[in-house]
């Protein structure tokens, strides 16, 4: 399973004054595209640029001209 964390960011940092939070279901053999575009899609920020890292066990999304992360991080169910 995989869980999705969006907040703020303050000084490019993680800030969590506000935070939202999701969780989504694993596909077997998925890859980093598919699994950003689903999360994205579930957060809201489809169609939003930005810029994807590899994080530990998931991955960090920075969206382009807006003050948010997103994590995207494995959790065994």
């Amino acid at each position: 399973m995989w869980t999705i964390e969006v907040t703020d960011t303050f000084g490019g940092e993680a800030n969590y004054s506000w935070v939202r939070r999701y969780e989504m279901d694993a596909h077997r053999g998925e890859c980093q595209a598919s699994i950003m575009r689903r999360a994205k899609a579930i957060a809201g920020y489809s169609g939003v640029r930005g810029r994807t890292s590899p994080m530990g066990e998931g991955f960090e999304f920075r969206p382009y001209r807006v003050l948010h992360v997103m994590f995207v991080t494995w959790r065994d169910a």
